[in-house]
C-alpha cells in the first residue's frame, strides 16, 4: 500500500519541522507538503491533494477554519485533523462545523498523534470519547435544538438508525454500540454506512454535530 500522504498548515516552522520529523519516521506515512497560512495551504491542496492535512486553527491571512471549510466546499479528497493547544476552543469547534474530520491537542503524544492520522485517513473519529463530549458540550447551549429548526434528514432515518445515532454521538464504538443495542458488530457497521449516507456525513464526526444539533444526543 502506498503511504498516506500528510500536509502540515501551521504558522510555526519549527511546529512543522517537529511534525515532518516524526511522520517521515514512520512507513506508511509521508509528509508531502506544508504551509504557513490556510491560503497557502489552500492553493498547494488544490493543485496536489493530501490524504490528511494537519490544520492549525489559528493562522495568518487566512485562518484554518476558512480554510478547513474551503476544502470540504471544494470537494477535495483532504481530511483535515484541527490541531489546537487548547482543549476546550471554540476555534476547534467551527473547524469541526466546517468539514474536519477529527480534533487533537498539540501535545499529545507523538504515537497518538500517528494512529491519529491513520484513523482520519480511514475515516474514523479521532477524538475520545470524553473530549467529544467536553468540546460539544461546552457549545450545547449554543446550539438551536427546537423542533421548527430540527434537520428534514430526521425523518429518512428509521428508530434503529437513531439509538446507533445516538450511540455514536455518545462516543461509544462499534463494539459498544454492539453490546449495548444487542447487535453483531458487523450490523452496527451497515447501520453507520447507511446513517452517513442518508446524512451525508463524511465521518462520525459529522454524526456527532448532527446527532447534538437535533437533539438526540443525551445533556
Amino acid at each position: 500500500m502506498p503511504p498516506i500522504r500528510v500536509f502540515l498548515a501551521d504558522d510555526q516552522s519549527l511546529v512543522r519541522s517537529g511534525f515532518r520529523m516524526l511522520i517521515d519516521s514512520s512507513e506508511d506515512l509521508k509528509v508531502v507538503g506544508e504551509a504557513s497560512d490556510g491560503a497557502e495551504a489552500l492553493r498547494a491542496l488544490t493543485a496536489h491533494p493530501a490524504d490528511v492535512v494537519l490544520m492549525d486553527v489559528r493562522m495568518p491571512v487566512l485562518d484554518g477554519v476558512e480554510a478547513t471549510r474551503r476544502i470540504t466546499e471544494a470537494g477535495l479528497p483532504s481530511r483535515v485533523l484541527v490541531l489546537t493547544t487548547f482543549d476546550l476552543d471554540e476555534y476547534a469547534f467551527a473547524a469541526l462545523k466546517a468539514g474536519a474530520s477529527g480534533f487533537l491537542l498539540k501535545d499529545a503524544r507523538p504515537a497518538d498523534l500517528l494512529n491519529a492520522i491513520r484513523n482520519v485517513a480511514a475515516g474514523d473519529a479521532v477524538m475520545a470519547p470524553s473530549t467529544t463530549r467536553r468540546l460539544l458540550d461546552h457549545v450545547v447551549p449554543t446550539l438551536d435544538t427546537s423542533p421548527h429548526a430540527q434537520d428534514p434528514r430526521l425523518a429518512l432515518l428509521t428508530d434503529r438508525e437513531r439509538e446507533v445515532l445516538g450511540e455514536v454521538a455518545a462516543g461509544a464504538t462499534n463494539a459498544e454500540i454492539a453490546a449495548r443495542l444487542f447487535m453483531a458488530e458487523g450490523t452496527v457497521k451497515t447501520h453507520i454506512g447507511r446513517l452517513l449516507t442518508k446524512l451525508q456525513a463524511r465521518d462520525r464526526v459529522g454524526l456527532v454535530l448532527f446527532a447534538y444539533e437535533n437533539g438526540l444526543a443525551g445533556r
